[in-house]
């Protein structure tokens, strides 16, 4: 029981440091000489010169509910550690970590939501003409597929959470 509690504790902090790197890290749109995320566009030509994302964009919208629902995704799975942690030494034998499971299950629905968004409306976010470069033509970076991880991640966690039982 002591592998197994230590396994799904480890799994819970690697997805929580999932979403933290695919959050911050400026890498969701990269090209040769760019990198973009939700929250910049970063020109790495001879200096790195950043433009932060503001609502000059066309698609400030698409952006921000790409930051917001990232954000309550990382939230979501730090509070369910807390919780988690909470109901370890408060619950019963037997009972169910089901408050946890679903912080953890709201936390994949969010990152579900800023992924999907993000990968429905690319093309119309990198075809804006607010960019200091030209950042149409590049693909999908490590922070992008961090949060499709991070999805996967959570998702498993909030149905081992839902699945798991208080055992001595």
């Amino acid at each position: 029981m002591l592998i197994l509690l230590a396994f799904i504790i480890v799994f819970h902090i690697t997805s929580a440091a999932l979403l933290f790197i695919s959050t911050i890290d400026n890498a969701w749109w990269v090209g040769d000489n760019f990198s973009t995320d939700v929250w910049r566009v970063c020109a790495t030509n001879a200096t790195t010169t950043c433009v932060a994302i503001t609502d000059q964009f066309r698609e400030y919208q698409s952006i921000q509910a790409v930051q917001a629902t990232m954000i309550l995704a990382t939230i979501f799975c730090c509070v369910g550690f807390l919780v988690f942690i909470l109901q370890l030494f408060r619950l019963k034998q037997g009972e169910r970590f089901v408050l946890t499971s679903i912080i953890q299950l709201l936390s994949c629905l969010c990152v579900m939501i800023a992924a999907s968004i993000y990968t429905d409306r690319h093309e119309e976010l990198h075809k804006s003409s607010e960019y200091i470069i030209e950042v149409s033509q590049g693909q999908y970076g490590y922070s992008f597929v961090l949060a499709w991880i991070a999805f996967a991640f959570t998702l498993v966690s909030g149905v081992m959470y839902l699945v798991l039982r208080k055992r001595k």
